[in-house]
Protein backbone atom coordinates (compact mmCIF):
# COMPACT_ATOMS: atom_id res chain seq x y z
CA UNK A 1 0.00 0.00 0.00
CA UNK A 2 1.01 3.62 -0.51
CA UNK A 3 2.09 5.47 2.65
CA UNK A 4 -0.90 8.06 2.24
CA UNK A 5 -3.15 4.95 2.13
CA UNK A 6 -1.58 3.50 5.11
CA UNK A 7 -2.33 6.59 7.39
CA UNK A 8 -5.93 6.82 6.43
CA UNK A 9 -6.03 3.12 7.64
CA UNK A 10 -4.16 3.79 10.68
CA UNK A 11 -6.46 6.75 11.38
CA UNK A 12 -9.67 5.02 10.79
CA UNK A 13 -8.77 2.33 13.19
CA UNK A 14 -7.99 4.82 15.20
CA UNK A 15 -11.12 6.61 14.83
CA UNK A 16 -13.49 3.42 15.27
CA UNK A 17 -11.59 2.06 18.18
CA UNK A 18 -10.56 -1.30 16.52
CA UNK A 19 -6.81 -1.60 17.54
CA UNK A 20 -6.22 -4.86 17.79
CA UNK A 21 -3.72 -6.64 19.65
CA UNK A 22 -1.29 -7.77 16.85
CA UNK A 23 0.08 -6.00 13.55
CA UNK A 24 2.97 -7.01 11.72
CA UNK A 25 4.39 -3.74 9.94
CA UNK A 26 6.08 -5.30 6.78
CA UNK A 27 7.99 -4.39 3.06
CA UNK A 28 10.66 -5.37 1.58
CA UNK A 29 13.45 -2.57 1.12
CA UNK A 30 10.97 -0.24 2.64
CA UNK A 31 12.14 2.06 5.04
CA UNK A 32 9.01 3.60 6.46
CA UNK A 33 7.40 0.61 8.21
CA UNK A 34 9.21 1.91 11.69
CA UNK A 35 8.74 4.91 10.82
CA UNK A 36 4.89 4.56 11.23
CA UNK A 37 5.14 2.03 13.74
CA UNK A 38 5.90 4.82 15.85
CA UNK A 39 3.63 7.29 14.87
CA UNK A 40 0.96 4.65 15.35
CA UNK A 41 2.06 4.12 18.96
CA UNK A 42 1.72 7.71 19.67
CA UNK A 43 -1.84 7.92 17.95
CA UNK A 44 -2.74 4.55 20.44
CA UNK A 45 -1.51 6.20 23.66
CA UNK A 46 -2.52 10.05 22.84
CA UNK A 47 -5.53 10.99 24.99
CA UNK A 48 -7.67 12.72 22.34
CA UNK A 49 -8.22 9.57 20.39
CA UNK A 50 -9.19 11.21 17.59
CA UNK A 51 -7.69 9.19 14.86
CA UNK A 52 -4.12 11.53 14.57
CA UNK A 53 -1.48 12.72 17.42
CA UNK A 54 -2.67 16.00 19.35
CA UNK A 55 0.74 16.91 19.91
CA UNK A 56 0.09 18.85 23.08
CA UNK A 57 -1.52 16.11 25.72
CA UNK A 58 0.53 14.79 28.22
CA UNK A 59 1.37 11.44 26.49
CA UNK A 60 2.16 12.96 23.56
CA UNK A 61 4.78 15.47 25.05
CA UNK A 62 5.95 12.24 27.18
CA UNK A 63 6.20 10.07 23.85
CA UNK A 64 8.23 12.78 21.80
CA UNK A 65 10.34 13.01 24.79
CA UNK A 66 11.06 9.16 24.85
CA UNK A 67 9.58 9.07 28.26
CA UNK A 68 6.42 7.53 28.00
CA UNK A 69 5.44 4.57 30.71
CA UNK A 70 3.28 2.86 27.98
CA UNK A 71 5.59 2.66 25.55
CA UNK A 72 8.41 -0.05 25.20
CA UNK A 73 10.62 -0.75 21.92
CA UNK A 74 13.21 -3.66 21.29
CA UNK A 75 15.24 -2.01 18.69
CA UNK A 76 18.60 -4.10 18.12
CA UNK A 77 21.14 -3.55 14.95
CA UNK A 78 19.84 -5.55 12.51
CA UNK A 79 23.33 -7.33 12.87
CA UNK A 80 21.97 -8.69 16.35
CA UNK A 81 19.49 -11.28 16.94
CA UNK A 82 16.83 -11.05 19.59
CA UNK A 83 16.82 -13.44 22.48
CA UNK A 84 14.79 -14.91 24.32
CA UNK A 85 15.89 -13.41 27.53
CA UNK A 86 14.86 -9.97 25.77
CA UNK A 87 11.25 -11.50 24.94
CA UNK A 88 10.63 -12.42 28.50
CA UNK A 89 11.54 -8.84 29.92
CA UNK A 90 9.04 -7.93 27.42
CA UNK A 91 6.15 -10.41 28.56
CA UNK A 92 7.22 -9.06 32.58
CA UNK A 93 5.97 -6.08 31.78
CA UNK A 94 2.99 -6.51 29.23
CA UNK A 95 0.89 -7.62 32.33
CA UNK A 96 1.52 -4.82 34.45
CA UNK A 97 -1.51 -2.25 33.48
CA UNK A 98 -1.25 1.51 31.27
CA UNK A 99 0.34 3.85 33.88
CA UNK A 100 -1.16 6.81 31.93
CA UNK A 101 -2.76 6.05 28.76
CA UNK A 102 -5.74 3.88 28.22
CA UNK A 103 -3.24 1.31 26.28
CA UNK A 104 0.25 0.06 26.33
CA UNK A 105 2.17 -0.28 23.23
CA UNK A 106 5.46 -2.64 22.32
CA UNK A 107 7.12 -2.32 18.51
CA UNK A 108 9.75 -5.15 18.34
CA UNK A 109 12.05 -3.76 15.12
CA UNK A 110 13.90 -6.00 12.90
CA UNK A 111 11.03 -8.56 14.12
CA UNK A 112 12.67 -11.18 11.76
CA UNK A 113 15.77 -10.78 14.25
CA UNK A 114 14.23 -13.20 16.91
CA UNK A 115 15.47 -16.53 17.22
CA UNK A 116 13.25 -19.48 17.21
CA UNK A 117 12.77 -19.65 21.31
CA UNK A 118 12.50 -16.05 20.92
CA UNK A 119 9.27 -16.06 18.56
CA UNK A 120 7.90 -18.97 20.45
CA UNK A 121 7.70 -17.05 23.52
CA UNK A 122 6.16 -13.97 21.91
CA UNK A 123 3.52 -16.57 20.36
CA UNK A 124 2.28 -17.73 24.25
CA UNK A 125 1.64 -13.76 24.78
CA UNK A 126 -0.20 -13.22 21.01
CA UNK A 127 -2.40 -15.73 21.44
CA UNK A 128 -3.94 -14.61 24.82
CA UNK A 129 -2.79 -10.83 25.07
CA UNK A 130 -4.20 -8.56 27.76
CA UNK A 131 -6.77 -6.51 26.12
CA UNK A 132 -5.22 -3.15 27.05
CA UNK A 133 -1.87 -4.02 25.01
CA UNK A 134 -1.02 -3.54 21.49
CA UNK A 135 2.17 -5.16 19.82
CA UNK A 136 3.68 -3.90 16.35
CA UNK A 137 6.35 -6.44 14.57
CA UNK A 138 8.58 -4.56 12.36
CA UNK A 139 10.00 -6.69 9.62
CA UNK A 140 11.81 -6.15 6.24
CA UNK A 141 11.76 -9.65 5.77
CA UNK A 142 9.15 -11.66 7.27
CA UNK A 143 9.74 -14.98 5.55
CA UNK A 144 12.12 -15.92 8.35
CA UNK A 145 8.84 -15.19 11.07
CA UNK A 146 6.76 -18.07 12.49
CA UNK A 147 3.17 -18.62 10.40
CA UNK A 148 1.77 -19.04 13.97
CA UNK A 149 2.71 -15.58 14.79
CA UNK A 150 2.19 -13.71 11.53
CA UNK A 151 -1.56 -15.31 11.35
CA UNK A 152 -2.71 -13.52 14.82
CA UNK A 153 -0.70 -10.46 13.18
CA UNK A 154 -3.13 -7.89 11.42
CA UNK A 155 -0.57 -6.93 7.74
CA UNK A 156 0.26 -3.77 6.96
CA UNK A 157 2.68 -3.68 3.75
CA UNK A 158 4.46 -1.31 2.82
CA UNK A 159 6.17 -0.28 -0.57
CA UNK A 160 8.74 2.25 -1.61
CA UNK A 161 6.95 5.39 -3.33
CA UNK A 162 8.34 5.21 -6.22
CA UNK A 163 5.77 2.50 -6.96
CA UNK A 164 5.70 1.46 -10.76
CA UNK A 165 3.20 2.41 -13.03
CA UNK A 166 0.20 -0.63 -13.64
CA UNK A 167 0.68 -2.20 -16.74
CA UNK A 168 -2.54 -2.43 -18.93
CA UNK A 169 -3.48 -6.08 -18.44
CA UNK A 170 -3.11 -4.69 -14.33
CA UNK A 171 -5.35 -1.93 -14.38
CA UNK A 172 -7.95 -3.92 -16.13
CA UNK A 173 -7.81 -6.19 -13.63
CA UNK A 174 -8.03 -3.66 -10.92
CA UNK A 175 -10.71 -1.99 -12.99
CA UNK A 176 -12.79 -4.95 -12.30
CA UNK A 177 -12.01 -6.18 -8.97
CA UNK A 178 -13.58 -2.35 -8.03
CA UNK A 179 -16.89 -2.73 -9.90
CA UNK A 180 -17.74 -5.69 -8.04
CA UNK A 181 -16.02 -4.75 -4.46
CA UNK A 182 -16.37 -1.10 -4.84
CA UNK A 183 -20.25 -1.94 -4.51
CA UNK A 184 -20.18 -5.43 -2.84
CA UNK A 185 -23.53 -4.72 -0.97
CA UNK A 186 -26.05 -4.87 -3.88
CA UNK A 187 -24.95 -8.48 -4.42
CA UNK A 188 -26.36 -11.41 -3.19
CA UNK A 189 -23.83 -14.50 -2.20
CA UNK A 190 -24.25 -16.47 -5.37
CA UNK A 191 -24.30 -13.58 -7.29
CA UNK A 192 -20.63 -12.46 -6.16
CA UNK A 193 -19.30 -15.60 -6.16
CA UNK A 194 -20.57 -15.75 -9.67
CA UNK A 195 -18.97 -13.31 -10.75
CA UNK A 196 -15.16 -13.85 -9.10
CA UNK A 197 -13.90 -15.80 -11.74
CA UNK A 198 -10.64 -13.12 -11.85
CA UNK A 199 -9.60 -14.67 -8.44
CA UNK A 200 -10.81 -18.18 -8.78
CA UNK A 201 -8.97 -18.63 -11.95
CA UNK A 202 -6.10 -16.10 -11.90
CA UNK A 203 -4.07 -17.86 -8.66
CA UNK A 204 -1.04 -16.81 -10.35
CA UNK A 205 -2.21 -13.27 -9.83
CA UNK A 206 -3.76 -13.99 -6.05
CA UNK A 207 -1.66 -11.73 -3.87
CA UNK A 208 -1.24 -9.02 -6.29
CA UNK A 209 -5.44 -9.00 -6.88
CA UNK A 210 -6.07 -9.42 -3.04
CA UNK A 211 -3.60 -5.95 -2.29
CA UNK A 212 -6.24 -4.28 -5.08
CA UNK A 213 -9.16 -5.41 -3.00
CA UNK A 214 -7.98 -4.05 0.10
CA UNK A 215 -7.04 -0.61 -1.95
CA UNK A 216 -10.58 -0.28 -2.88
CA UNK A 217 -11.52 -0.95 0.22
CA UNK A 218 -9.21 1.36 1.98
CA UNK A 219 -10.84 4.01 0.09
CA UNK A 220 -13.98 3.18 1.07
CA UNK A 221 -13.44 3.28 5.17
CA UNK A 222 -13.25 6.93 5.04
CA UNK A 223 -17.44 6.91 4.90
CA UNK A 224 -17.58 3.22 7.08
CA UNK A 225 -15.16 1.62 9.18
CA UNK A 226 -16.77 -1.87 8.68
CA UNK A 227 -14.27 -1.90 5.88
CA UNK A 228 -11.92 -1.67 8.53
CA UNK A 229 -13.27 -5.58 9.38
CA UNK A 230 -12.91 -6.30 5.19
CA UNK A 231 -9.52 -5.46 4.97
CA UNK A 232 -8.87 -7.90 7.97
CA UNK A 233 -10.73 -11.19 6.07
CA UNK A 234 -8.38 -10.21 3.10
CA UNK A 235 -5.33 -10.29 5.25
CA UNK A 236 -6.35 -13.19 6.87
CA UNK A 237 -6.84 -15.24 3.19
CA UNK A 238 -3.41 -13.74 2.45
CA UNK A 239 -2.24 -16.13 5.95
CA UNK A 240 -4.04 -18.69 4.69
CA UNK A 241 -3.14 -19.17 1.32
CA UNK A 242 0.99 -18.77 2.57
CA UNK A 243 0.26 -21.73 4.33
CA UNK A 244 -0.73 -23.95 1.38
CA UNK A 245 -4.29 -23.84 2.60
CA UNK A 246 -6.97 -25.18 -0.12
CA UNK A 247 -7.44 -22.27 -2.89
CA UNK A 248 -10.82 -22.95 -3.36
CA UNK A 249 -11.87 -22.64 -0.45
CA UNK A 250 -9.71 -19.97 0.80
CA UNK A 251 -11.72 -17.70 -1.13
CA UNK A 252 -15.04 -19.14 -0.60
CA UNK A 253 -14.46 -17.99 2.66
CA UNK A 254 -13.77 -14.52 2.27
CA UNK A 255 -16.42 -13.82 -0.03
CA UNK A 256 -18.80 -15.40 2.53
CA UNK A 257 -17.45 -13.18 5.20
CA UNK A 258 -17.57 -9.95 3.33
CA UNK A 259 -21.47 -11.08 2.26
CA UNK A 260 -22.32 -11.94 5.66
Amino acid sequence: MKNSQIQELLQSTIKSKKIVNGYMFSGSGSTKNYEFAKMFAKMILCFKQEGTSCNDCTSCIMFDDDNHPDYYEINKDANESIKIDEIRELQERIIEKPITSLKKVYVINNAEKMTVEAQNCLLKTLEEPPEFITIILVSNNENTILTTIKSRCTKVAFTEENARELTEEEKERYEELEKIFGNVEKYLSIDLLNKLDVLYKDKDNIFENLDFINEIFIKKVRYDTKYLDYIDYVEETKNKLRTNSNYDMCIDNLILKIWE
